[in-house]
């Protein structure tokens, strides 16, 4: 499971076998889970997470939506 990026206590990744499903990224904080779909970027599920830090997430997986698609289509593929 490759780390695409680390903001703060934040880890933005996703699983090598998720090649059935759109292009998406997860994001884990100790044992907080959240899954972001990223076209268009939207919420796909938590574990945990309060509403104010998803809203905060959501903002990181917006600002980094490139970042983290090319490196999806490197990966996975399109």
């Amino acid at each position: 499971m490759p780390t695409i990026l680390r903001i703060g206590a934040y880890r933005f990744y996703f699983y090598s076998n998720e090649k059935g499903e759109p292009a998406h990224i997860h994001v884990q904080r100790e044992k907080l889970l959240a899954k972001f779909w990223l076209n268009p970027v939207s919420l796909a599920g938590s574990k945990r997470f309060a509403s104010h830090e998803l809203r905060t997430i959501q903002k990181h997986v917006e600002d980094n939506r490139e970042q983290f698609l090319e490196a999806w289509n490197e990966h996975i593929g399109s």
